[in-house]
């Protein structure tokens, strides 16, 4: 079973950097929204997205093809999650009131982005879980930061819902844009990111990516894509 490696350095060979077929676009809102998981929303329909369905060495995982769709305003760029589950792994004691250290041991999403592209290494994690539970993380691979970076906060809020008759679960994210990049958000700008999960438990316990990393380890950034931000 792949085993997630959080902060350890991994070594590998060096990978060309995902500027091809690996983009998103984060689509302009005239406004901020409320929070709702639910891809029929009127700010959400219509947008189009991305679909992550691999593991993270490239192994196919049709059965949990995820999408992901983005827009931004002037302060906040939003993430809605469309995740397809055979089975949940849910913490028995969540908590919606203060981050959760540690969540990717049950089932998340997540978005890594940085917006250095000369110093990839240094990005942003963020994680959600079906029940709400949520964590942000500062990440340096060349200098890890004390505690992991999960002490650092970002301000970002999140909404999940499950739909248990479909068996899919919805989660949304908002971020403030400032806690991504020091540049004010405008049409043309790109960030690197990836976007993953983590399914399931035991022997069915699966792990999505976006852009493959080809490593045991979500914390490639050499293998991330693109984000633009479309006008």
């Amino acid at each position: 079973m792949l085993e997630r490696v959080c902060f350890t350095l991994l070594a590998f060979a060096p990978l060309v950097l995902a500027d091809g077929p690996g983009r998103i676009l984060s689509h302009h809102a005239a406004a901020d929204f409320a929070l709702t998981a639910d891809p029929d929303a009127a700010q959400w329909k219509g947008v189009s997205g991305i679909f992550m369905e691999n593991g993270p060495k490239g192994e196919t995982h049709p059965d949990h093809r995820s999408e992901v769709r983005s827009r931004w305003t002037n302060d906040n760029v939003y993430f809605l999650f469309i995740c397809p589950y055979q089975e949940l792994h849910l913490h028995p004691n969540p908590t919606v009131t203060s981050e959760t250290n540690k969540m990717w041991d049950w089932d998340v999403a997540e978005v890594f982005v940085g917006a250095d592209l000369e110093h990839i290494r240094r990005y942003k994690e963020f994680e959600m879980s079906p029940q709400g539970e949520w964590v942000d993380l500062d990440i340096d691979r060349d200098h890890p930061l004390p505690e992991g970076g999960w002490l650092w906060n970002s301000g970002f809020e999140v909404k999940a819902r499950i739909d248990p008759a479909k068996k899919i679960w919805y989660g949304e994210m908002r971020i403030p844009v400032k806690s991504i990049d020091t540049r004010p958000p405008a049409g043309g700008i790109e960030m690197r990111i990836n976007f993953y999960r983590c399914q399931g438990k035991g022997a069915h316990r699966k792990y999505i990516a976006w852009q493959p990393t080809h490593a045991a380890t979500f914390h490639v950034p050499e293998a991330f894509g693109r984000m633009r931000l479309e006008p």
